[in-house]
């Protein structure tokens, strides 16, 4: 269908030609009123997206403000290595996130391959945006050639042109600091970071922006029903946000529930712990805040953090 705009677009002025000879030349006074009032009715146009540009920065700039005035929260160094901690119990079944640079294997939930320390996949694209960028700087590494099978495979849990050598590669260039660099810069860049700033804009405390920040890893930042921002617009319809003026408590319990059945209906029979023996269990506990020291459970193994 775009081909054939184009190619519309290309006869326009051919038509327009045709049209200009068949009239009579006092006809010329009337094309330039068309032409006018043609860009006469466009100039609204640009104006209103002009505008709604200039409104949307002073929002941003406005909750950027907003934001600035706000405790760090999970943002906080300390409490940014605890949600790591957290995150890596569920992911890679360890507290020790920064051993799981290397880390790669098919775990059989239809994502493809899963790796790195917040679980990239080969299937849900995230894994496809951290080569891409991390190949525009470092156009040599390890993991580039294998760019066109990672394009095909998108979208799916399909190994093909990867199970050759693409494991070995990826553990290869884990060893490598840039590229231990790059999985924190596109965790922060894609997950961490647009969490904790939605969560401060919903007036969420420190463990309300950690369970948004687990809800964004998990269901990925995606808009539809299964998506991070598709179960926050749920929950929103069934409870008030505190920036609202509804209840901390009350909102993270709905939001927990929305979240908790969609994990249940795209996995049926899965392992909700990451909800049920952590965040819930904080939740219920109080401590809003995620103050130390923190005891939870994970597919049956239990964590702690002194």
């Amino acid at each position: 269908m775009k081909r054939v705009g184009v190619l519309l677009l290309g006869a326009l002025p051919v038509i327009a030609a045709g049209v200009y000879l068949a009239v009579p030349d006092d006809s010329a006074d009337s094309a330039d009123t068309a032409s006018s009032a043609s860009s006469s009715s466009q100039a609204p146009d640009k104006s209103a997206r002009d505008d709604a540009k200039d409104r949307a920065e002073e929002e941003r700039e406005a909750d950027d403000a907003l934001i600035a005035d706000l405790p760090p929260g999970l943002a906080a160094p300390a409490k940014k290595e605890l949600a790591q901690q957290l995150v890596s119990s569920a992911e890679n079944s360890t507290t020790k996130w920064r051993t799981a640079y290397g880390s790669i294997e098919d775990v059989g939930d239809g994502d493809g391959y899963t790796a790195g320390i917040v679980g990239f996949c080969t299937g849900t694209h995230d894994l496809l945006m951290l080569v891409e960028r991390y190949t525009e700087a470092h156009p040599d590494n390890g993991l580039a050639k294998y760019l066109p099978a990672l394009r095909e495979v998108d979208g799916s849990d399909s190994h093909e042109g990867l199970d050759l050598g693409f494991t070995a590669a990826w553990q290869a260039e884990a060893e490598l600091p840039a590229f231990r660099a790059a999985q924190e810069e596109e965790r922060d860049r894609v997950y961490f970071e647009p969490a904790v700033r939605l969560a401060k804009l919903d007036g969420l405390g420190t463990l309300g922006q950690f369970v948004y920040y687990d809800a964004m890893v998990f269901h990925g930042p995606d808009t539809d029903a299964e998506g991070f921002y598709g179960l926050r617009e749920r929950a929103m319809a069934k409870a008030r946000t505190p920036g609202q003026g509804g209840s901390e408590k009350a909102y993270l319990d709905t939001f927990l529930d929305v979240r908790e059945q969609a994990m249940r209906d795209k996995r049926p029979g899965i392992d909700t712990s990451r909800v049920d023996t952590a965040q819930r269990r904080f939740l219920a506990a109080g401590n809003m805040e995620l103050a130390t020291p923190l005891v939870w459970e994970m597919y049956g193994d239990t964590y702690r953090v002194p």
